[in-house]
């Protein structure tokens, strides 16, 4: 699959990338992808939770009232769930949501995501970008060029580049990553995926 390359003003160039149909032109595994996207957002949770049950409330341990002869139900502890200001039943503990997939079902994933893009036409290849320094304001008008100012944008680099990151920040919708660390949910979630041109090297290297 050959694909034109944009220059820093969006516009076409003479050069053109192959990108490999292996990656690119899948059929996609959509049950990957959902193992993957939930292995993603089960790992971002803090898994701080926590709730108090009744051995951790503080309060008085005699008995409230006598055990019979009230006409309700006998009571031993007014920490007891069923009185207000007990302890909570079964509540959450701190604990950990993460879990396992194997590296080649996350690689299908990764490629399958790649592929929907690819056939919605929702991926592009741009000249690797040099900023002097950083500047909202040019990469503001690298959107604008590419007519993507108001759609979630998602910017793959081939290595770290500390002005294109500050550069893209501030912006709303707009994300900056290296290839190393593309995830399913990233690709995904943005309307158009930008390649750099470096960066489809690295992602071929890592995918296949």
């Amino acid at each position: 699959m050959e694909v034109k390359v944009l220059d820093n003003k969006g516009k076409a160039t003479s050069a053109k990338v192959n990108l490999s149909d292996s990656i690119y032109a899948i059929e996609p595994n959509d049950h990957a992808i959902y193992l993957d996207v939930k292995q993603y957002l089960a790992n971002n949770r803090q898994g701080t939770h926590k709730s108090k049950e009744r051995a951790e409330i503080v309060g008085s341990t005699r008995k409230i009232k006598k055990q019979k002869g009230t006409g309700t139900a006998r009571a031993g502890s007014i920490k007891s769930p069923v009185f207000r200001g007990g302890g909570r039943v079964f509540g959450p503990r701190p604990r950990n949501y993460s879990f396992k997939l194997n590296v080649k079902l996350k690689r299908l994933a990764r490629k399958s995501a790649l592929s929907y893009k690819a056939n919605s036409d929702s991926l592009m290849v741009l000249e690797d970008l040099n900023f002097d320094a950083p500047k909202t304001a040019q990469f503001k008008s690298l959107m604008g060029d590419l007519n993507l100012s108001n759609q979630k944008v998602l910017l793959v680099l081939g290595s770290a580049n500390d002005n294109v990151f500050r550069s893209a920040r501030n912006i709303p919708n707009t994300k900056v990553v290296t290839a190393d660390s593309l995830n399913t949910y990233d690709v995904l979630h943005a309307n158009k995926v930008l390649l750099s041109q470096s960066s489809v090297e690295v992602i071929e290297k890592i995918l296949n």
